[in-house]
């Protein structure tokens, strides 16, 4: 999970979280950080039709808005986001160890993602 400066200009790590600790942790980030729109990686094929794991996040979105209602709920496409976190990471100069630690590469696809969005959100094209 990632979530955004108070600014909404840059990305930034959350955590990782257990299927079953998601919830808990999203309520957390909005009372700590007024979070106001949760952003949702949606896994497309490369021709753009759904994916098995697209039901399994639609699914999801419903749960969200569910559990949130007063929040918006939108999605961005995530295909190469793991790619392109683990180039991200390569560059930085990390270890392979610490690369490879748990919810490392995950917290960095979801930061890809959210500053994706941001970018376009801040600007969106003509």
């Amino acid at each position: 999970m990632a979530r955004s400066d108070p600014f909404g200009n840059f990305a930034q790590p959350a955590g990782t979280f257990r299927p079953d600790t998601i919830l808990p942790a999203i309520e957390h980030e909005r009372n700590a950080h007024q979070i106001e729109t949760i952003v949702v990686g949606y896994p497309l094929n490369l021709d753009g039709t759904h994916s098995t794991m697209t039901d399994v996040v639609d699914r999801f979105i419903s749960l969200l808005r569910e559990t949130f209602p007063d929040l918006s709920i939108t999605t961005i496409d995530e295909h190469g986001s793991s790619k392109q976190a683990q180039k991200l990471l390569v560059q930085s100069g990390l270890s392979r160890k610490k690369r490879k630690q748990k919810g490392r590469l995950d917290c960095a696809a979801a930061c890809l993602l959210l500053q994706n969005y941001l970018d376009a959100v801040d600007n969106p094209p003509l």
